[in-house]
């Protein structure tokens, strides 16, 4: 099997230096940028076939009969499945298993998998796939929650056994979670002022650049090896072993390159499809998705609607808020009770509210399955909650920011559910650092005399289209600040694993590091380097694949990874240090610590380099991490010690809208975010920036369109609009370090944060300069000229 250059770059970062709090080089940054790092697309097998996969083209149908006569005449085609070809579990899932591994009798959403096909080329799959026919008989839609829990609506998923299955008011819903706190109606009773509103995200896509793709490879013992591109091994190896009747222990993962995750590749897409079709043609199979096969073969943000109602008295401090926030799951469940959890106790944001009445709901319905994005829940109440201090602020003829800081929540405050803020909270101190920016200069776009001369096209609304040349151009200013959770919450046994070797190799001493956390482009590789040098005081570091033959890191989500494998390492290395040290102490009657390859004595005097002490003996030690134990939200008042840590940033966006055109440019997109502690501050500031170009891609670009008829329309990155350089503003940052002590340095999650506040500080800019409503996003041309 070829893997390429690139394969190594994982493993190892010995011409990288660099111990906590310093910004060292990416191990596998320089490959990436000149393209020879090897994505889990590029591997190969010699002796391969390929892999596709037919999906339905309609959103509910029953399936009346497939004839798989054409495909397998075909020459060239090996196999061709369908569920009735699966050896053992026929479903899946990623928190209970209510998918097919292929279609049975119904298909549930347009893009779901009906068939597969193993040929010897990839196009010859392709071709095959084309040639089965499906016989469909197309069903009654369930599109929103109307259709839905209406009288007769059709049940989507009948004899539902879940857990979440006894607390919901109708089985088309996935979950609900309400939360109760205080007296709302008292409160209601003494506000002076009220506002209202009503608010929609649209379904966003992940949009990473590398698509779903792996090797599956039969192996002798009957088992199966995956390489595959994922962000959760453990958990694939979990929902795959039942599916091929496999113990777990021959369900073999290994992590290949990454292109991108953002949540996506949480769930299961080509894993078990590549697998029993190795398992059954005993060849390796490689399945690479192409951009069309991505878009329907993962899972997307969910879409929503939010109503919300803030009361306050004059002076602008908060006395309750109620919301209702609406979430379409689409066909399958994935992880949208989490997403539940999270949008419920994370609605009210970084606000000090004394009386809440919070409800939080996930659908069933025939669009594409929605389940983990990059902020997680929290995104959708961000932008609603955030228009809803906006417009408060109007109604109290207030500032804004003066709203927010009044409000601010700190260390101490109680959450909704009961839980205190044990950590810092800086929630005032980010929104005054973002407000305190000096503004980007006035650009004085149209000038009669022309003594400007012609602007440039790339600073202007539409960009390169040449569609506008300064005419009727306003600009505005935005504020925004979010809360989101760190880590797995609600009572998951969250936890990572990490093996640390310390052995002689060439003389000197290396530290190996084994973890299964996947590196999906964030920096985990060189995290986990730079704290094996700091805590043992070696120079070089070897961190092998991530693979299953070492212990669950969980997922690489919720801004978890430095936290949890992070601390695993940590743990491991601690451990490691003390056991040589041990075996100087009896060598020499004392020894004090490891630093820079040696080992010294308390007052500093060196014992003896640290080669000399390991010798022929390496020293191998495993260990566990895991963070302060969380609970289930109850399941009527939503109380409960539910998340484990909170990370908080603001922005402040200035924009210029053609308000002819109704084209949108973010001048500067200024963030401040507390994390904790910097482990590799120009990692953290990186992601910082992609956060906050996320969130402007929901913000005036991103939308999975979804048509009444439940069909996709714009399944390409020709329809589906992302940020590119052009678009990505100046990002000033300001990078607090205030540690919270319950964690490995300090540190807090910085990953997700920025996605929140940077969506509805931008919509805010957009109001001021246009003066418009702008209840939805992403906010489209026509919803700023009147045409919408």
């Amino acid at each position: 099997m070829t893997l390429g250059p690139g394969a190594l770059s994982q493993r190892s970062d010995r011409d990288t230096t660099g111990g906590v709090g310093e910004s060292t080089q990416r191990p596998d940054g320089h490959l990436k940028v000149t393209g020879e790092f090897a994505y889990s697309s590029d591997l190969w097998h010699d002796d391969m076939l390929w892999g596709h996969t037919l999906r339905s083209p309609h959103p509910h149908a029953a399936i009346r009969r497939v004839d798989l006569t054409a495909a397998l005449a075909l020459p060239g085609v090996h196999a061709v499945l369908t569920h009735h070809d699966l050896p053992a579990a026929t479903h899946y899932g990623l928190e209970f298993t209510d998918q097919p591994v292929l279609a049975q009798d119904v298909v549930r959403y347009q893009g779901e998998p009906v068939a597969l096909v193993a040929a010897d080329h990839s196009e010859t799959a392709r071709r095959a796939a084309a040639l089965i026919a499906v016989d469909y008989d197309e069903r009654p839609l369930v599109h929103d929650e109307s259709s839905a829990t209406a009288p007769g609506a059709p049940v989507l998923h009948p004899g539902r056994t879940d857990h979440h299955a006894v607390h919901v008011p109708h089985p088309n819903i996935v979950h609900r979670q309400p939360i109760r706190h205080g007296d709302v109606a008292a409160a209601r009773s003494r506000a002076e002022v009220v506002v209202r509103g009503t608010y929609e995200v649209g379904m966003q896509d992940q949009a990473f650049l590398g698509p779903e793709s792996g090797l599956a490879v039969p192996a002798d013992d009957g088992g199966v090896d995956l390489y595959v591109a994922t962000q959760w091994l453990h958990a694939d190896q979990r929902q795959l072993a039942p599916v091929l009747g496999l113990p777990a222990e021959k369900v073999r993962l290994t992590l290949s390159g990454v292109g991108g995750a953002f949540g996506a590749r949480e769930d299961l897409s080509m894993q078990a499809h590549a697998c029993l079709l190795a398992l059954r043609t005993k060849r390796p199979v490689k399945m690479v998705y192409d951009r069309e096969q991505s878009f329907f073969g993962h899972v997307h943000r969910h879409p929503a609607k939010l109503a919300y109602e803030h009361g306050a008295l004059r002076d602008g401090t908060l006395l309750y808020v109620t919301c209702r926030i609406v979430l379409d799951g689409g066909a399958y469940a994935s992880s949208s009770p989490a997403v539940v959890g999270n949008a419920a106790s994370l609605g009210l944001g970084p606000y000090e509210v004394p009386h809440a009445d919070i409800e939080a709901l996930a659908l069933y319905t025939n669009n594409p399955p929605c389940g983990a994005m990059r902020g997680f829940g929290a995104v959708q109440a961000c932008f609603a909650y955030e228009s809803q201090m906006d417009k408060l602020a109007a109604a109290l003829g207030m500032d804004p920011v003066e709203l927010r800081r009044r409000n601010a929540m700190r260390q101490g405050t109680v959450m909704p559910t009961g839980q205190p803020v044990d950590s810092p909270a800086p929630v005032a101190e980010l929104l005054a650092r973002v407000a305190a920016r000096p503004l980007p200069p006035e650009r004085p776009w149209a000038d009669p005399a022309g003594a400007t001369g012609a602007p440039d096209l790339r600073e202007l609304p539409g960009g390169l289209s040449n569609t506008s040349h300064g005419e009727g151009i306003v600009r505005g200013v935005g504020y925004a600040v979010g809360i989101k959770n760190v880590g797995f919450s609600e009572g998951f046994d969250d936890y990572s694993t990490a093996r640390v070797r310390l052995e002689v190799v060439g003389g000197e001493p290396v530290a190996v590091v084994h973890t299964a956390a996947a590196e999906v482009g964030q920096g985990g590789v060189t995290v986990q380097a730079q704290i094996a040098r700091t805590e043992l005081g070696v120079t070089h570091v070897t961190l092998l694949p991530a693979d299953t033959t070492v212990g669950s890191a969980g997922s690489t989500s919720a801004s978890r990874q430095t936290y949890m494998t992070g601390g695993a390492v940590k743990h491991a290395c601690e451990a490691v240090r003390e056991a040589v040290l041990a075996r100087a102490r009896a060598r020499f009657g004392t020894a004090a610590a490891l630093e820079a390859g040696k080992v010294v004595a308390a007052d500093g005097a060196v014992l003896a380099g640290l080669a000399e002490v390991l010798g022929e003996e390496p020293v191998e030690i495993e260990r566990e991490f895991r963070h302060r134990p969380t609970e289930p939200f109850h399941p009527r008042t939503g109380q409960g010690r539910g998340h484990v840590q909170y990370s908080f940033c603001a922005h402040r966006a200035v924009v210029e809208v053609d308000t002819g055109l109704g084209l949108v440019k973010v001048v500067e997109l200024a963030a401040a975010q507390d994390v904790g502690k910097a482990l590799n501050p120009r990692a953290v500031a990186g992601q910082i920036h992609g956060g906050s170009a996320q969130g402007l891609g929901l913000a005036v670009l991103e939308e999975i369109v979804v048509g009444p008829d439940g069909r996709v329309r714009n399944p390409s990155f020709t329809d589906y609009l992302i940020p590119t350089i052009l678009d990505v503003p100046n990002m000033p940052l300001d990078i607090l370090e205030l540690a919270d002590d319950h964690a490995p340095y300090g540190l807090r999650g910085a990953g997700e944060a920025p996605t929140l506040s940077a969506t509805p500080a931008i919509v805010a800019a957009i109001r001021q300069a246009t003066g418009l409503p702008l209840r939805r996003v992403p906010v489209r041309p026509e919803h700023l000229t009147g045409t919408a």
